[in-house]
């Protein structure tokens, strides 16, 4: 189905006037040195991505509000720039009396609590590489990430320490755990070893030489999900916060008297580019609602604090529809003037809803990925929507649709999305994986994964992963990471999983497994199973279904056939079966 396109009004009747208001003039004049000069960067010509997101404006507006945080029991706190600057300077100086060092990797367990925000900036004071972790993550995800990078410190919370307790003896690299018990809620003492968050903080120092970081030192460590293999740790580098204060000026529209809201988890890559840096780079106060999902909740937070620019992604979006249009009409969303969507691809009809229930508001979708750190493709706040569409590319990137070997094609041929590789964001590296990184690049261009199509216009459509990784709600699922997880089960012989599609989730996680001998496909079994590896994985990873099967299609050399798995649930043609293993 073709939906009309959402005409923007003019630019004098905007409320607030769109700081890119000039689409092709930009593109054509803009160069990312000239943008660098906004910067304050460090002494020497260094820079750090924590300086220009909290010091920069502690030292100009240091009594403006950062943070408005609210408890999920309903506590409130605020943080100015000066008490954020003074905070990460604490954690640094713990970091610091621990032996923490430039490069080394320090990694977050935790809930949206304040502390989070301030142990991840005090982290790259001290020049370390910051690894935030999913909250919901179960103990082998934790596990992986953590081996992996060698962390030498985790900061956690007590019910995470808890949850994963078991693993921490496994990891020799780690040398230190700090416990952060926010306000008190735990009443568990800490473990023999462990560090108190809240008496580190108080006996150290607010004052904080920031360790001279350049901008091609690294900062930041997302993990992110591939069809085969652990996941795969990308590093992005200091330089990351130019794109993040440009992209949040462009595609999300801030203004420095704005309210802004981010609802991604700063495990993921979103909560940290967009719901740290692009915000504080661009001096804007921010929303961290601890909070889960509630519709009425999420519209009351809005009302609340009067937010005005809002993040969200598409299963939160598709969710707030099903709990139906009257629950808005009870709020006032009237402050709400930019909505934005990101994390998959957003469905027409959730563009469409938002115009008509949400403030006249249509959601703006747009499009990266953990590789690309920022923002590249985007539905503009001046530019006319084409709901289905993710956009054009922002000023001083350059994308394209390519075939199989790096050649660009007409518009409308479907092909592979590429980037022209040097872009501030890019992710400079996967961790200790030089092949896998230089597997990612062709012909010039970096190959994303993503299947899309280009039109005449230049607005980009997604078509389809090219690949097995799943996203369910926004979050990348590497289907080798759950087989691995389910053959420890005692019971499972071998296992393939695949990307199920759901009207919510856009994709849930399905299992097919084959048993061992002696062991019987029974309801008990299988429940058995999914709780196993809910246990090892959380149920935001592990499958939301489990089918038992006799065996699994296989190749010739042994590999498992997701495709072929994919195509017999779905109904679809199974294409080219010459190299499956005859029976």
């Amino acid at each position: 189905m073709d939906y009309p396109t959402i005409a923007k009004p003019g630019l004098d009747d905007f409320s607030v006037r769109p700081n890119l208001d000039r689409y092709d003039a930009l593109r054509e004049s803009f160069s990312w040195q000239e943008l660098r000069r906004e910067l304050d960067g460090l002494p020497g010509g260094g820079l750090n991505l924590a300086h220009e997101a909290i010091d920069r404006h502690a030292a100009r507006r240091g009594d403006k509000v950062a943070m408005y945080w609210e408890g999920a029991g309903g506590e409130e706190e605020q943080y100015t720039f000066a008490q954020m600057r003074d905070l990460t300077n604490r954690f640094a100086n713990v970091l610091r009396g621990l032996g923490i060092e430039k490069g080394d990797r320090v990694f977050i367990f935790m809930g949206r609590v304040p502390e989070l925000y301030v142990a991840f900036f005090g982290i790259l004071k001290a020049g370390a590489i910051a690894g935030p972790l999913f909250s919901a993550f179960g103990p082998d995800p934790v596990r992986d990430r953590l081996e992996d990078s060698g962390a030498k410190v985790l900061v956690v919370t007590p019910e995470l320490r808890g949850r994963i307790a078991h693993i921490l003896g496994d990891l020799p690299d780690l040398k230190h755990v700090i416990v952060v018990n926010k306000n008190g809620r735990s009443q568990d003492p800490l473990a023999p070893g462990d560090i108190s968050y809240e008496e580190a903080m108080a006996s150290a120092s607010p004052d904080f030489d920031i360790v001279p970081t350049t901008e091609e030192d690294y900062s930041i460590m997302h993990y992110t999900s591939g069809t085969t293999g652990k996941p795969k740790g990308a590093v992005h580098a200091h330089l990351a916060a130019l794109q993040h204060m440009a992209t949040g000026r462009w595609a999300l529209d801030l203004h420095e008297d704005d309210i802004y809201w981010c609802t991604a988890d700063p495990g993921w890559v979103t909560g940290t580019s967009y719901g740290m840096s692009a915000p504080w780079t661009n001096g804007v106060s921010q929303v961290i609602y601890e909070g889960g999902f509630r519709a009425s909740a999420w519209y009351q937070v809005i009302q609340k604090y009067g937010v005005t620019v809002w993040y969200t992604a598409p299963t939160a979006i598709r969710m707030l529809m099903k709990a139906g249009d009257d629950i808005p009409a009870r709020y006032d969303l009237s402050t709400l003037r930019h909505t934005c969507s990101v994390g998959e691809p957003l469905n027409p009809e959730a563009v469409i809803w938002g115009e008509k229930v949400i403030n006249n508001q249509p959601f703006h979708d747009n499009w990266w990925q953990t590789e690309t750190g920022a923002i590249l493709i985007a539905n503009y706040p001046f530019q006319d929507i084409r709901p289905g569409s993710m956009g054009r590319p922002i000023p001083g990137v350059r994308t394209a649709i390519v075939d199989e070997n790096g050649n660009e094609v007409e518009p409308g041929e479907e092909g592979d999305l590429a980037v022209q590789p040097g872009w501030p964001s890019m992710f400079r590296a996967y961790w200790r994986n030089q092949e896998m990184y230089d597997s990612k690049f062709k012909n010039g261009w970096y190959i994303t994964g993503d299947r899309a199509r280009m039109d005449s216009d230049g607005y980009f459509w997604f078509v389809g992963r090219a690949d097995d990784v799943i996203n369910t709600a926004g979050h990348l699922v590497g289907p080798f990471e759950v087989e691995s997880a389910l053959i420890e089960h005692p019971a499972v012989a071998e296992a393939g999983v695949i990307g199920k599609p759901d009207p919510v989730a856009m994709e849930v996680v399905k299992a097919f497994v084959s048993l061992h001998e002696g062991h019987e496909p029974t309801d008990r079994l299988r429940n058995e199973i999914m709780g196993f590896a809910r246990q090892k994985l959380s149920a935001a990873v592990a499958p939301r279904e489990i089918e038992i099967v006799d065996s699994l299609p296989k190749t010739r050399s042994g590999k498992i056939m997701r495709r072929l798995l994919k195509a017999r649930e779905l109904g679809l043609p199974e294409g080219d079966t010459s190299t499956l293993e005859e029976d």
